[in-house]
């Protein structure tokens, strides 16, 4: 089974609404509602575990699309921070999947990721514990100190992750229950507690049009492209 982890816990109001992101309506939906389509219509995903405050599943609920309602298994409770947030989404998946299954971890300001990039994720599980979607960086990157730079690092070998990042369910969860209970306060992104145990983690293309929305251009951007005729949803 594959079941998406769709995290949508966070208080972020960089975009100057009080509003969280992942709830601001873009023409007549919110945000959330936009991801969970892609996940909803996607033959490869199975369960649909949603991590959101109790305040805004009645909302999350009524604009659920149709294909989502029969793969939605519950809400999860956000944690302090977002990996304590993802730990209690997984602490509920594990009551009902098998620890050989599949979880693809989600951003719900991510609304634009591609079914294509979905299977791929899925795909890759068949061979690895895990996999993260990157990009290359296309600037010359530094280490600094605040003040100074310290050393130049090789570009060719840094890259950005992007989510979705999908992991063998069993030792991804042992791997974040491992940093209990203070470590997981120190964890930057998905990918680094199956890292941190030695998981064999991928690495696949990441796709430039799979951005998160977090400033205002952002927010612009995205509105322009629900324009196009495919990215309309019911």
């Amino acid at each position: 089974m594959n079941i998406a982890l769709i995290l949508a816990g966070g208080t972020g109001t960089r975009l100057g609404s009080d509003i969280p992101k992942q709830y601001m309506s873009v023409k007549g939906k919110m945000i959330i509602t936009h991801c969970l389509h892609v996940f909803g219509i996607h033959p490869q995903i199975d369960a649909v575990q949603i991590v959101a405050h109790e305040q805004w599943h009645e909302e999350i609920c009524e604009q659920m699309p149709g294909d989502v309602t029969n793969k939605f298994r519950g809400f999860s409770e956000p944690g302090t921070n977002r990996q304590r947030s993802l730990y209690h989404g997984l602490q509920d998946i594990m009551r009902y999947a098998e620890e050989s299954d599949v979880v693809i971890v989600h951003d719900a300001a991510r609304p634009l990721v591609s079914a294509d990039m979905l299977s791929a994720c899925v795909e890759a599980c068949k061979e690895h514990d895990g996999v993260v979607p990157v990009l290359p960086m296309k600037d010359t990157v530094y280490l600094g100190d605040g003040r100074m730079i310290t050393s130049l690092l090789e570009r060719e070998r840094v890259y950005a992750g992007q989510a979705p990042e999908a992991f063998l369910l069993g030792k991804y969860f042992e791997a974040n229950r491992c940093l209990m209970p203070d470590q997981l306060d120190r964890i930057n992104g998905s990918t680094e507690p199956a890292v941190m145990a030695g998981l064999d983690i991928a690495m696949i293309p990441g796709d430039e049009g799979n951005f998160k929305i977090t400033t205002q251009a952002d927010l612009e951007r995205y509105k322009q492209l629900l324009e196009t005729p495919k990215l309309q949803i019911e």
